[in-house]
């Protein structure tokens, strides 16, 4: 009897160990096959996957010169991409500036695109001799294959002329103190966007009580004439691309002598008493 317990015993000790080692085969065998699935399924979106980068959201253009609508791609595919470029407007449908495969070009450009377009290996896109035209939004799109992840990029593109030097006209160079709304204007001639500013004395003018600027600030009036408005004036003119400043010049206010402020006086006084005088008056009916 005992010998038969021995060798029961015996028999279960080696049957427990050998369910562990199937068990534990199938353990490993499920991560090893686990892990293939899923590194497969990441070398699969390596391989589909395209990322595009760039340099600047917007780009500062002067009409014709150029314009560098920089990008970059990664992608673990050896294939050319397809890059296409669109540009986008307000309310307007997007128009296709040019399509390529790498830097060959797809089918005709647009008139107004020929001989002035050139792709480059990395998805970047020149303009060259830029029109206002060109101004908007550009959109880029890199694929690699037909049925693979598109990748996306927008850029800004502005187009502007230079401002030339502006200057500042007034209707004389002299005014008496004490003088009402007197005005200053600032105008040029060429330049796209402008915006406009006051210097008085070199530093910048702001709106005050007296200091008046119009709403564009091409105008300042000097709503009561001082002898501290007694300065140098000038304007300047801003666009993105550019900044000009005029030429200053001389506002000379002349003082009011204390004699001609008592007749000024006296006058309006007495002409008041006449006007009122007279409205009373009525004539007699001898």
């Amino acid at each position: 009897m005992k010998e038969e317990r021995r060798k029961t015993s015996s028999t279960e000790d080696t049957a427990i160990p050998s369910q562990f080692s199937l068990f534990g085969l199938l353990l490993l065998f499920q991560a090893v096959f686990t892990e293939r699935r899923v590194l497969g399924c990441v070398h699969a979106v390596r391989v589909a996957g395209v990322n595009i980068t760039s340099q600047a959201h917007l780009v500062r253009g002067t009409l014709g010169g150029e314009a560098l609508l920089s990008v970059s791609y990664t992608s673990t595919s050896s294939d050319q991409p397809v890059i296409k470029w669109q540009l986008k407007r307000d309310k307007q449908q997007p128009i296709t500036v040019v399509q390529s495969i790498g830097t060959s070009v797809i089918g005709n450009l647009r008139p107004e695109y020929r001989n002035r377009i050139v792709v480059f290996e990395n998805g970047t896109l020149l303009l060259h001799n830029l029109q206002l035209s060109d101004e908007g939004a550009y959109e880029v799109e890199i694929s690699i294959t037909d049925d693979a992840f598109t990748a996306e990029r927008n850029i800004n593109l502005t187009v502007d002329v230079p401002v030339s030097r502006p200057y500042v006209q007034m209707i004389a160079s002299s005014v008496l103190e004490l003088s009402e709304l007197f005005t200053l204007h600032c105008s040029h001639v060429d330049g796209t966007k402008p915006t406009y500013g006051w210097l008085k004395g070199g530093k910048v003018l702001t709106n005050d009580s007296r200091l008046l600027l119009s709403h564009d600030q091409k105008y300042l009036t000097i709503a009561r004439v001082l002898m501290s408005d007694d300065d140098v004036y000038g304007c300047t003119v801003d666009n993105p691309i550019s900044s000009m400043r005029s030429v200053p010049v001389k506002l000379t206010v002349y003082r009011r002598s204390s004699l001609y402020i008592i007749l000024t006086t006296g006058g309006i006084f007495l002409l008041i008493t006449l006007v009122t005088v007279c409205a009373c008056w009525k004539p007699s009916k001898k």
